[in-house]
């Protein structure tokens, strides 16, 4: 295995923190990338320094609310700074962290990772794509959202995975010599999901019970796209990549 310097946008988020770890477990060279490091991919402050040697960019840099408009901008701005500083860093390629379903979205945060899919794709660098389901972690928002002693949570199925294993898949994809420079056409952008088809609602009774509070599954929530992810378009399609642990396995190594 060659030893590449990466840099990592998003670095101390959820899932970038998986990144960084899976990447320094395998010996490679990273730059973490985020305001708390003095890298602000919307600013630019910082970023043509970081990026000085760098070999590839995994993209995990994300909004912290759902609002459309401000998301989309996020997204906007991260994007292209990340090429234009990239390319002239000598950046080979860029990685970025998807979710399955996004390419039907039409609504609410789901368009504006649409935008951020697109926006990559129409820039400088070659870009791979990698399209997770909802990470176990996520699970734990909806408790944290509740207003009052109850949290009422979508009935959803999703393959939920593990931030740990998209992680994994993110740097085998960023690392695999095989791989196209981008998606070719007509072919499915890859996708990482969990071993076994779940339910978000199902899930956070299990952390619910674990936290003392009531959990109530929602059938028709007043969420963005709620019919699409309703009838399934949160689930991988056959071409996804399937990896442990389930979301009790999960549960049952959290302190």
């Amino acid at each position: 295995m060659s030893i590449r310097k990466f840099a990592v946008a998003g670095a101390t988020g959820r899932l970038g923190r998986n990144v960084v770890d899976v990447l320094t477990e395998r010996g490679h060279q990273v730059v973490p990338m985020s305001r708390a490091t003095g890298v602000d991919v919307i600013t630019g402050d910082g970023l043509a320094e970081a990026l000085t040697g760098v070999d590839i960019i995994i993209d995990v840099a994300s909004w912290h609310a759902s609002e459309q408009p401000a998301a989309t901008e996020f997204f906007r701005t991260s994007a292209r700074n990340l090429h234009k500083a990239g390319q002239q860093a000598g950046v080979a390629q860029i990685t970025v962290a998807s979710i399955i379903g996004i390419d039907k979205a039409t609504a609410g945060f789901g368009t504006a990772k649409k935008v951020h899919e697109e926006l990559h794709l129409a820039e400088l660098l070659p870009v791979r794509i990698l399209r997770a389901a909802q990470f176990h972690e996520f699970v734990g928002q909806f408790l944290d959202w509740r207003q009052g002693d109850v949290a009422y949570v979508p009935a959803w199925p999703s393959q939920l995975v593990a931030a740990r294993t998209v992680a994994k898949a993110l740097v085998d994809l960023a690392t695999d010599p095989d791989a196209p420079a981008r998606p070719a056409p007509g072919t499915p952008i890859p996708e990482i999901a969990g071993p076994r088809k779940e339910n978000l609602a199902e899930a956070a009774k299990l952390l619910g019970a674990r936290r003392n509070i009531k959990v109530v599954g929602v059938d028709n929530p007043n969420l963005p796209d709620a019919e699409y992810a309703a009838g399934g378009g949160l689930l991988p399609g056959p071409h996804a990549k399937l990896a442990g642990p389930t979301f009790q396995e999960w549960l049952d190594t959290q302190p």
